[in-house]
């Protein structure tokens, strides 16, 4: 769990009922034990979501290419799951978590920012069914 809390970006991979493969770099945050991603009103990830709601999310943690040794040193996670959409107060708070992980030093702005654009905005919530961790240090 440490691992995907402070992993700078995730990759969200889904799939539409017609098996069409999609795979996505995210922003994200993680609130109480559940990772939660904005995304915008339309688009092909929104539309895959709303077909097939199972997702698999990687995130990588440190990681650093060791030359001599033809390898490299990292840390991982993948998380299978379901995407749920949020709203309300739910909706807010994500959109809150991910400002404070992303821009925490500009966080009255971030609020600000969140009131002036809420409605352009979805927040899927990602519920966590199984999660695997792999590192090599």
């Amino acid at each position: 769990m440490a691992v995907l809390q402070n992993a700078e970006y995730g990759v969200l991979s889904i799939a539409s009922l017609d098996g069409e493969p999609y795979g996505v770099p995210l922003n994200f945050c993680v609130i109480d034990g559940a990772i939660y991603f904005h995304c915008a009103n339309e688009g092909k990830k929104l539309e895959i979501l709303l077909q097939n709601n199972s997702v698999s999310f990687c995130s990588v943690g440190a990681a650093k290419i060791v030359p001599d040794q033809f390898a490299t040193n990292y840390e991982s996670t993948i998380v299978s799951g379901k995407a749920e959409e949020v709203r309300g107060s739910e909706k807010q708070s994500a959109l809150e978590g991910i400002v404070k992980k992303y821009s925490s030093q500009f966080f009255p702005e971030g609020l600000e920012y969140i009131k002036a654009n809420i409605e352009a905005a979805r927040v899927y919530k990602i519920v966590i069914q199984s999660m695997t961790g792999k590192a090599r240090k």
